[in-house]
């Protein structure tokens, strides 16, 4: 039974319709005109527990919409959604121990204190006792590399060390499921590459299920073998990473540096010619030719350099997020 289940999910907000300026104000004030606006329409998917799930999708798409949905933040306008078991709006108290939520723009953790008394407080509302609290914050400490900064007022820590602080107490109660709203903003390469490799640990260790929007591609592709596509509220694609970038790109691009220049014509056998000038050459091939194209070239030509690449996955997902369709 899937650990998350979301079916025709609907979020729709009524909204002041108001004209601006002073004649503006004063017609509304007197007779008030409101429109809907949809932020999430009709979408169903589910997820397994212990999987690791990307959520894409543009700026108002309706990822942060769908996560507050899940996690019981706002109420759905349409639809049925099951979390552990749970309809999250009814905010029981074993859904609640069930689940965490972290938003990469907002903080949990008291500015002024350090982090460890926020931990404390927060292991008391979970009801652990001290022993099983220390133990936990010891054990997630040493996995995200804090040390002296949980002693440290949350005001004098980096980003990176706000985050991990974040992930620790987002995780101190041990919830089978952890949704995650742009854990990485902000961050270097290196705390992001951390980050991810806590992510990717305590899954293997806990099996928790995650539920990750990003803008960060690396991310994406660090984690998730799983992408779930939003774009203007709608959910358009649902399967494995790996098989929507070879649907999208079903070429790999070859880069040759040769000995001796060769004309373009030389290549027409081998692959799409994208570029010929001089020494540089720049070939498209099939990915089902691309073994047997690149020992041909090697055998025909006097290779300097070759350069086997994929298209870079971000510029893939932002053409399927200006198409809003996989074809």
């Amino acid at each position: 039974m899937p650990i998350i289940r979301a079916e025709g999910l609907t979020k729709t907000y009524r909204v002041a319709d108001k004209q601006p300026g002073l004649r503006g104000t004063l017609r509304h004030f007197f007779a008030r005109r409101s429109r809907e606006v949809p932020a999430v329409k009709d979408v169903s998917f589910s997820i397994e527990a212990g999987e690791i799930v990307g959520f894409l999708g543009p700026n108002g798409a309706g990822k942060t919409t769908t996560l507050k949905m899940l996690s019981g933040l706002i109420h759905p306008t349409a639809g049925r959604v099951e979390v552990a078991g749970h309809v999250p709006y009814r905010r029981q108290g074993s859904f609640l121990r069930s689940i965490s939520l972290v938003m990469g723009q907002k903080q949990q953790l008291i500015w002024d204190l350090p982090p460890l008394d926020s931990l404390r407080v927060n292991a008391a509302v979970y009801g652990l006792d001290d022993a099983r609290a220390k133990r936990r914050i010891t054990e997630l400490a040493e996995m995200l590399e804090l040390g002296d900064e949980l002693s440290r007022p949350v005001r004098k820590l980096s980003l990176g060390e706000r985050m991990k602080a974040e992930l620790l107490a987002a995780l101190l109660h041990r919830p089978s499921v952890l949704f995650l709203d742009e854990p990485t903003l902000g961050l270097d390469v290196n705390a992001q590459a951390r980050v991810r490799d806590f992510l990717a640990d305590i899954n293997r260790r806990t099996g928790t299920t995650v539920l990750l929007t990003s803008h960060y591609m690396g991310d994406i592709t660090a984690l998730c073998p799983r992408v779930l596509l939003i774009h203007q509220g709608h959910l358009f694609h649902d399967g494995p990473l790996d098989e929507l970038t070879e649907r999208l790109a079903p070429c790999r691009e070859v880069r040759l540096e040769l000995k001796d220049p060769a004309p373009a014509e030389a290549f027409a056998g081998y692959g799409a010619v994208e570029s010929c000038q001089g020494h540089q050459v720049r070939l498209l091939i099939p990915r089902d030719r691309l073994t047997g194209a690149v020992a041909r070239l090697l055998a025909d030509f006097a290779v300097v350099d070759l350069e086997v690449s994929e298209p870079p996955v971000e510029e893939l997902i932002g053409r399927l997020f200006r198409q809003g369709v996989v074809a």
